[in-house]
């Protein structure tokens, strides 16, 4: 009985708990509904997962930078190259922290962005909204900030390709800040941040064929003029000599590495993961920078009977250089044919190009030519209904449309960025060479830039005697050489 009654009192008090904890009734008798979902809130959230991670693919192609770079230098400039990239990039983030972002997407006018100065409040005032206006719930300023800063980067890195070897480590330095707080910035802004270059004459620009490359390679070719070929690239008869770089397998490795990161730069820049339209974009990626590799290839072939290992690394970078604009624009029948006559571009720009002037990298022509074409493509082949989703105001390309009027938009696009960025560079590098100096001296450069300006080469063994590593007890013929090196 005792038990019988027990089970009763509990009995009860469950039911009484479940009394008090459940919702209270309402008016009507129907219970409280559940809170709703947030669905702004995880549109924001799995957006900026998926920006954040190309943002950390593109800052990934610091390290292609770099590897490509130290692969096409003479060893005794290998280690150089390494505290380069590591101070521009350190000096682009703070510098695009403090000021550029703002600049670049702080709202403002037509020419730039007027707030968001450390990111002290909110920098996209309606601008973001301008410059994807297909996205779904956007991405946190935070993440736009990485995204657009690794932009930032990757262009400052270009521009170094066509001065290796010679040029004064501080210049890095200067430079750097002037690019990543004010040059770069405003390019951004014109036509990534909603500025009048995409809001009036309608440029497309998907991933930045020429916020990114035509910017690199104007600023590339106006230091590059003030500072001079390498000595010994020509010869008594004006004639250019080859400088082979060192290490073509680190080039290899380089050119991959970009290439993923390409994966971040054109795909990533949908800001979008709900719609799955990055994937669209990710196949258009590989088929150009595919042509590309092919294209280049073949041509070098026929020119010189060989299958060139450096002008199928600047293909790859050539198509993929070239549909970096477009990529948001085109169909991916498009692509192949965008980044198979970029390869065809850039071996006749790179043999060009070097009979005039010393670019170790082919910069000008990889970056620059190619960055031309890429834009122009977009007045080609851009399909009506996507030029119409990412940018309300332009027009189908040429083939589609039978009207030059997108094309003559690309134009002048590139015409305005490229003088802009190639005036602004200039003046900047003329003052710097009048009170710092550009160039290190005929003797540093001869001893190579890894002792001169950094104290230590890249590769001691091969350049530092082993006397003077191991001591004098390393050279005797009986010494046991376990016992010098310890």
């Amino acid at each position: 009985m005792r038990s019988k009654k027990t089970l009763a009192r509990a009995l009860g008090a469950a039911l009484l708990a479940g009394a008090l904890a459940a919702p209270p009734a309402l008016a009507d008798g129907a219970t409280q509904a559940p809170t709703p979902v947030n669905l702004v809130s995880d549109h924001i959230g799995i957006n900026s997962a998926f920006v954040f991670l190309a943002a950390v693919l593109i800052i990934f192609m610091q390290a292609g930078f770099a590897m490509l770079e130290i692969g096409f230098v003479r060893g005794k400039n290998a280690g150089s190259v390494v505290a380069k990239i590591l101070v521009n990039f350190a000096i682009a983030a703070l510098g695009w922290w403090a000021v550029g972002f703002a600049i670049g997407f702080g709202g403002g006018g037509s020419i730039i962005g007027t707030h968001g100065f450390f990111l002290g409040s909110d920098p996209l005032n309606g601008a973001f909204a301008l410059a994807s206006p297909s996205r779904v719930g956007g991405v946190s300023v935070q993440v736009l900030w990485l995204f657009q800063f690794a932009f930032c980067a990757v262009t400052l890195a270009i521009v170094w390709g066509t001065t290796l070897e010679r040029i004064k480590f501080g210049v890095y330095v200067a430079y750097a800040v002037i690019f990543s707080t004010a040059i770069y910035p405003i390019v951004a802004h014109w036509i990534f941040g909603g500025g009048w270059l995409a809001a009036d004459i309608h440029v497309q620009d998907f991933a930045g064929s020429i916020v990114i490359d035509v910017t690199g390679a104007a600023a590339g070719l106006a230091v590059l003029l003030l500072l001079g070929a390498r000595r010994g690239k020509f010869g008594p008869d004006g004639l250019p000599r080859a400088i082979p770089g060192h290490n073509m397998p680190l080039f290899g490795l380089g050119v991959l590495i970009l290439w993923l990161g390409w994966f971040g730069f054109n795909p990533g820049s949908t800001l979008n993961a709900l719609d799955g339209r990055f994937g669209t974009v990710a196949l258009i990626t590989q088929l150009a920078g595919s042509a590309g590799v092919l294209t280049a290839m073949i041509v070098m072939h026929r020119k010189t009977k060989t299958f060139d290992i450096g002008m199928a690394g600047n293909g790859a970078i050539a198509g993929l250089v070239a549909i970096t604009g477009p990529s948001g624009y085109v169909e991916p029948w498009a692509a192949p044919i965008i980044g198979g006559v970029a390869g065809v571009i850039v071996v006749y720009a790179v043999l060009a190009i070097e009979r005039r002037v010393d670019d170790p990298v082919g910069a000008l022509a990889a970056h620059g030519i190619c960055g031309v074409w890429g834009a122009l493509s977009c007045g080609l082949f851009a399909a009506p209904h996507l030029a119409k989703l990412n940018l309300g105001g332009s027009h189908g390309g040429l083939f589609y449309t039978g009207s030059f009027t997108q094309l003559g938009s690309q134009a002048l696009g590139i015409a305005v960025v490229f003088a802009f960025v190639f005036a602004t560079s200039y003046a900047a590098f003329w003052l710097i060479e009048k009170t710092y100096g550009l160039r290190v001296t005929a003797l540093e450069e001869h001893e190579g830039l890894d002792i001169s300006e950094h104290g230590m080469y890249g590769y001691p063994e091969q350049f530092i005697p082993a006397s003077e590593l191991y001591g004098a007890a390393a050279l005797a013929p009986d010494s046991d050489p376990v016992s010098v090196l310890r």
